[in-house]
């Protein structure tokens, strides 16, 4: 599975999907403080990136892709520096 979620953080591995983003944004609005670890993940679809830019979580570990991670940065999120 692409997205495992633990109680603070979502850890994002290998290639997420178009089908993960609405699951993604829902936990996200579920609880306040919770954060996204994309230390794993290779890959997203656009709507993922879209739910990330939208709402801003906290991001626990940067992609290791760096057109990934600039993509992040430019948009603003936190720890995406």
């Amino acid at each position: 599975m692409p997205i495992r979620f633990h109680k603070k953080q979502a850890m994002l591995d290998g290639f997420v999907t178009v089908e993960d983003a609405e699951a993604l944004s829902n936990w996200l609005r579920e609880g306040q403080g919770r954060g996204v670890h994309l230390g794993q993940c290779a890959q997203v679809h656009a709507a993922v990136l879209q739910v990330l830019m939208a709402l801003k979580p906290r991001l626990v570990a940067a992609p290791a892709d760096a057109h990934l991670a600039g993509a992040l940065r430019a948009a603003g999120l936190p720890g995406a520096a």
